[in-house]
């Protein structure tokens, strides 16, 4: 009869705590509005819960760097579209130079309002945004163009900026360039044939120069050889009798060479040589301030001849600017649509955590009010159960 005992009252013991565990887990629900409230709850739910937060702290991670670089890339663009605009306006001020608008003080005039556009580019290019300075590409840290001056004067500009774009991750398996790089955006890259434009019988060479922009090539004779420079005099290379087709002059400022063809020179005197393809909105500037200025001595027809072909530069380099700014507005669009799919990933990551996770409190009601009964049956069964003697099993 013991054991008899002992197993009812160990049944009614486990039964009578299945039904307060289960009151309590819906009690909790009830409180916290949560169905699962530890992985315990249910094993398998709670595992799916736990990678859909996981999806989305990701995909709010994307969402920030998707807001950061459109925000990034939309200043970008205004300052790219401020720097056409204003090349814009130095082209229109040549077209009037060489209409033969302005003299030789308005000149002179317009040097100094090219000087400070300068300076203003080389600032505009030099933006930083969020701690970051926008053209640098990888290299953020640090501002990306470095300038040379004399005196008060830019005298030149120089990329120290990364040539590897920043790329930042704004979805799974998918990155995109945050910050841009300002030697590709600044500069044009389609180098094309020396163009000489003097008097003095110089022509391209066969070799692939490495000069920039405009250059400056003096012819002088020295009493039995001519003699080429590219660094304004600074040094001279000797020209041998009756001249080779591909001479070598180099920069000694920057490295660069331009290779010449020296058989048909007649005459000594400065003349432009212009590479298109490899002008760069600084250096642009930079030529134009200087040669308005003419502190080589240019005769007026001769200075307007070469600001005239110069325009071509200007136009190149404003070119270049509007192509980036397309570039920059494409990308912007890519990554608004982008923002909007991941807010819908998150939306259908939440909605789906939610009918998880979330408890039906009515349905709980209902339960917890069963449960409730079945306790309290219980606790009456257990109660007659208890009251049985020795006398109840004596015949």
């Amino acid at each position: 009869m013991s054991g008899s005992l002992a197993s009812i009252y160990e049944s009614i013991g486990y039964a009578l705590q299945l039904h307060g565990q289960a009151i309590t887990q819906l009690q909790e629900q009830a409180s916290t509005g949560n169905r699962i409230n530890r992985s315990s709850d249910d094993p398998s739910d709670a595992y799916r819960v736990l990678s859909l937060e996981s999806q989305k702290r990701s995909l709010d991670s994307f969402q920030e760097n998707v807001t950061n670089l459109i925000g990034t890339l939309e200043i970008s663009s205004t300052i790219i579209t401020d720097m056409a605009s204003q090349l814009a306006g130095v082209r229109t001020l040549l077209t009037q130079i060489v209409g033969g608008l302005y003299d030789a003080n308005g000149r002179m005039r317009l040097a100094d309002k090219i000087n400070s556009t300068l300076e203003q580019l080389v600032t505009l290019a030099n933006t930083k945004h969020a701690s970051r300075y926008l053209f640098g590409g990888n290299d953020t840290g640090a501002a990306p163009y470095a300038v040379t001056r004399e005196g008060s004067r830019i005298t030149q500009v120089i990329y120290r900026g990364s040539d590897d774009a920043r790329h930042v991750d704004v979805a799974p398996g998918l990155d995109v360039e945050g910050n841009l790089v300002g030697d590709e955006i600044f500069r044009t890259d389609d180098r094309g044939d020396p163009v000489f434009l003097g008097q003095t019988g110089a022509a391209a060479g066969t070799g692939t120069s490495s000069i920039r922009g405009d250059a400056w090539l003096t012819v002088d004779h020295n009493g039995s050889n001519y003699r080429l420079s590219i660094d304004d005099g600074a040094t001279f290379v000797t020209v041998p009798a009756g001249g080779t087709p591909n001479q070598v002059v180099t920069d000694s400022r920057t490295g660069r060479v331009l290779y010449v063809d020296t058989t048909g020179i007649n005459a000594t005197g400065v003349e432009l040589v212009r590479v298109p393809g490899t002008y760069d909105v600084f250096s642009a500037l930079i030529s134009l301030r200087d040669m308005l200025m003419n502190e080589r001595g240019l005769d007026s027809q001769e200075l307007l001849n070469d600001v005239n072909k110069c325009v071509a530069g200007v136009e190149e380099v404003r070119n270049q600017l509007v192509q980036a700014n397309v570039t920059a507005g494409s990308q912007v669009g890519f990554l608004d649509t982008l923002k909007q799919n991941l807010e819908n990933m998150q939306f259908d990551t939440h909605d789906q955590t939610t009918r998880l996770q979330d408890a039906d409190v009515a349905q709980i009601a209902i339960d917890l009010s069963r449960r409730q009964i079945l306790y309290q049956m219980s606790l009456s069964v257990a109660g007659k159960l208890m009251t049985t003697s020795l006398l109840d099993f004596i015949d």
